[in-house]
This record gives C-alpha cells, structure tokens and sequence, in this order.
C-alpha cells in the first residue's frame, strides 16, 4: 500500500510549473478562429504508479467532485453494505434519471425499509432530456429521486442501517460514515485530504487530495485484486455502464467502447480515467467547462495509444470534438491544446 502523503508533496519532485499553476489544456475555435482557451491541471500515471506525464500544478489540492464516488462505494462496503451488482454500479453513479435509474434506486431504498422521503439529496430533474420531457409531459416535477447522486445516497443510508449508524446526521463530516469514507480516500489515493471539507452539490462532505492522488485512487480501483471491495466496485462500474451515467453520458459511452476502462466524471471540470493495465489519468479545468471534458479524454487516450476510432461518425461519440454551433449550424470546434502532449 502507498503511504499516503501530505497534499502537494506527493508530486514535490514535479517540474516547476508557471505561476499560477494552470496551463492551456484546450482550445476553442469558431470559424477557423481562435476564440477562447481552457486551462488547469492534467497527469498521467504508468503502469507502476510513476507519473510518467503532467501539466499544471497536478500537487494542487483538488475537490474531487463525484469522481469520489467509487471511492465512496468501497467505505460503504468496508462499512458492511452488500448490494447487487447492478445496484453497486448505481451507488457510485452519476446518473440521468432515466427510468432504470429510478426504478433501482427505489427499489434499493425499498430493501432497506425506506422511502424516497429519506433521501438526503435535493430535489432535481431527471439529467436526461428525453426523461426529463416525459416528467414534464406527465405533470411531474422535481423529485429527490431524479436527482443524479440519489443511488448514493440511498446506499448511505442503507450502509447506515447495516452498520447501526444514526442516519439523521448521515451528512455531518463528523458522521462514522463521512470518516470512514474519508480515511478510505486516504488510502487508496495514497494521499492526505485537505482539511477543507467542502460541501458536494448533493449535500454530502467532499474531500480534497493532489491530482496525483486522484489517479493513483482509479488506478488502485483497476489494479485490485479480484474479489477485494476495491475491485468489486470497479467491475461493477465496467459492467454495468449505462447505471453509472445514462444514454447520453461520456462515461457510459467510454466504459462501453473501451476495454476495461474505468471512468468517472466530477463536477467543475474534474476527471479521472484508469486502463486496465493500471495506468491513469485525472484532470482538472479550472472553469468547470464541460466542452473540453472529452476532448481532453481522447487526447490522453491518443497518448497512451488506446484507439480513439472505434465508433467513427456514431451519434454521440466520446471521441468527437466538442462541436461550436453557430445558427444551429456546426462552426467550429474545442480540442486539445497542441502543447497538451507535446
């Protein structure tokens, strides 16, 4: 086990980086111009951990964001918690609420003795349009259940009945879960939080390491032993892609194109991606834009010679360029700075 480090110094033998910390990562352009540009932070790691590329301060302390999910998943089960396959997927998910979404995360609340009323997650819409339209049409509205860390949370909850855990606090940094969820962090990114906690759009604590703790964390999760609670998480995740996001979702796209690919998204901009054969890749965009996410993704695959061909022309490719529109029209197009890897 990699013993874990204080935040910032696990990448202390990183070349200096420009003040300031952020690089250019992407580049907007409309018309053939230009027009804006995407910095922050992006590593790679090697198939033994090393970091074999950076750009950006990558010893910043970073939220993680919903990447932390997974990492959730393997507390709860260190907590006692024993789900379904499918369900494990869904308790580490940022999904659409699509229909399946829902229906599981019910039906996983309703196991436990408990109602959509106990969720401790805001009210939302379904992410997915199409979902979304259909409450709509039906004279529906937000729901605690709609909302995309509902499987989360339903499996907190159930974690804390199995574990004899009082749940009215459930969010509480403080809470036996929260801590045990944040130690579990620790040791599998190998890196010490930050002792700002923050508060996730879901209400739940957040925990803040180096991007260099947040690969290490996905490549722990895919280099797990067969069997172990890390690993148990991970194949789940891969087998059951369309419950970790929905039918429009990059990670679903990517998990069910790429081999063996384990990928997870966090809101502001925040990414984490591990191969198969150990090794990762976590970044983060400094504005939080989401146009530059899969852009990113493809030129970090393109490095590491995975193929970013295998669905050419498919609607809703994770290969594709983010497309600029103009009058509805396509005009242009954010891809990765040519600097990025070079």
């Amino acid at each position: 086990m990699i013993a874990p480090t204080q935040v910032g110094s696990s990448a202390s033998t990183l070349a200096a980086e420009p003040a300031g910390g952020d690089v250019e990562l992407a580049r907007v352009y409309r018309s053939g111009l230009h027009e804006g540009t995407h910095v922050g932070a992006l590593v790679v790691l090697d198939r033994d951990a090393s970091v074999l590329w950076h750009r950006g301060d990558v010893s910043r302390p970073v939220f993680h964001r919903s990447c932390a999910k997974p990492f959730q998943a393997v507390a709860m089960l260190e907590a006692g918690l024993t789900l379904a396959t499918p369900d494990l997927a869904l308790a580490a998910a940022s999904h659409a609420g699509e229909p399946e979404h829902v229906a599981r995360v019910l039906a996983m609340l309703d196991e436990a003795g408990l109602t959509e009323h106990d969720l401790t997650c805001p009210l939302d819409l379904p992410g997915n349009q199409a979902a979304r339209d259909e409450v709509i049409r039906a004279g529906g509205g937000p729901r605690r259940v709609y909302m995309n860390c509902s499987g989360k949370h339903a499996a907190m909850l159930t974690t804390c009945l199995r574990a004899g855990w009082p749940t009215a606090d459930l969010l509480d940094p403080a809470h036996p879960l929260q801590r045990r969820i944040r130690a579990t962090i620790e040791r599998i990114t190998g890196s010490l939080t930050h002792d700002i906690v923050g508060v996730d759009g879901c209400g739940a604590p957040v925990f803040a390491t180096d991007l260099v703790g947040l690969a290490r964390g996905f490549r722990t999760l895919v280099s797990a032993a067969p069997g172990s609670r890390e690993r148990a998480v991970a194949d789940a995740m891969r087998q059951h892609p369309q419950l970790v996001g929905g039918s429009s979702s990059g990670d679903t796209l990517l998990m069910t194109r790429v081999p063996g690919m384990l990928v997870k998204l966090g809101a502001d901009g925040v990414q984490a991606f591990a191969l198969p054969d150990g090794r990762a890749v976590a970044f983060k965009i400094a504005d939080g834009g989401e146009r530059a996410r899969l852009p990113l993704i493809r030129a970090a695959l393109d490095f590491l010679g995975v193929p970013t061909d295998v669905v050419p022309g498919a609607p809703g490719a994770p290969f594709a360029d983010a497309v600029i529109r103009g009058g509805g029209r396509p005009v242009g197009s954010v891809v990765a700075a040519p600097t990025l890897f070079g």
